[in-house]
């Protein structure tokens, strides 16, 4: 229960998605607002990614009063959170504001077809270990890539060379991963077992072995290899097209929802967080 007199403050839905590859960082001594309305209290350690998702949060909180959908004395806080109050008006403008029509059949077809391989089978696995270098507050992100970067050479020059096994070498020895001390062994994967953005990566390809980029996660940075490929079963459209619409209307939502942000901050006064803004309706 709220003491008399407050109400309940929960978290917004985050506007973007927070990148693994941003660390942790003190504000400046100014501190950043929306129109004069501060984002965060002096002193607050934030990385750039919630310092913008506050900053947008702010913007169509604001932009909601200003429609009449929430009250002017609604209280901004500067933690992060918004009201019950909040979260509903801005859910409300946006249905409001944000045009996102339905996908036609020809675009859901065509999106089947290009991504059948990486999104729409079923029964695929991978059988995968790893080195992984992970991001943590504080550590030199460019410290940190050249290690990976140098490990990723180095194990692709000995990729197949059972008498010198410099992946498991390297993997019980840098990696921050408990699997290191199993040479990084992660066993047989499917698409649920990973993160997202690591899966993305891994299935939906031919390659085998030592792959020739470093994977990016939420985690860090990973070397991979994969060590063999069982081949999924390709679903045909008709038994996915809901998955199929669902995700191409999410797309023009984001797309939309970019360039609404990007106008309501073209006509907002903004300091010590860097958005980027339009002032025309041709936002690309």
């Amino acid at each position: 229960m709220c003491p008399p007199g407050k109400t309940s403050r929960v978290a917004l839905v985050p506007v973007f998605k927070v990148t693994a590859m941003q660390t942790t960082h003190p504000t400046e001594a100014t501190v950043a607002s929306i129109n004069g309305v501060a984002l965060h209290n002096a002193g607050d350690a934030l990385t750039a990614d919630e310092l913008r998702q506050r900053a947008y949060a702010e913007l169509l909180r604001q932009t909601a009063i200003q429609k009449g959908l929430l009250d002017a004395n609604d209280d901004p806080g500067t933690d992060g959170m918004a009201s019950d109050a909040a979260s509903t008006a801005i859910e409300t403008l946006l249905e409001q504001e944000l045009l996102v029509p339905e996908p036609s059949e020809e675009a859901c077809r065509r999106h089947h077809a290009a991504n059948q391989a990486s999104h729409y089978t079923t029964g695929e696995r991978v059988h995968v270990r790893h080195i992984l270098f992970a991001v943590t507050p504080g550590v030199d992100l460019n410290a940190l890539r050249k290690q990976a970067e140098g490990t990723l050479l180095n194990v692709r020059c000995f990729d197949n060379n059972n008498t010198n096994d410099a992946f498991s070498k390297a993997a019980s020895t840098l990696s921050n991963c408990p699997s290191g001390a199993n040479g990084g062994q992660l066993g047989w994967l499917t698409t649920t077992d990973c993160a997202p953005e690591f899966a993305k990566e891994l299935f939906g390809h031919p390659e085998v072995g030592v792959l020739p980029r470093l994977v990016h996660s939420r985690f860090g940075l990973h070397v991979v290899e994969v060590l063999a490929r069982e081949a999924g079963l390709a679903q045909p459209f008709e038994s996915v097209h809901g998955a199929v619409r669902m995700t191409l209307k999410q797309q023009t939502y984001v797309t939309a929802l970019r360039q609404y942000l990007s106008l309501v901050a073209g006509a907002a006064i903004v300091q010590g967080v860097d958005l980027e803004a339009a002032d025309t309706p041709l936002v690309q």
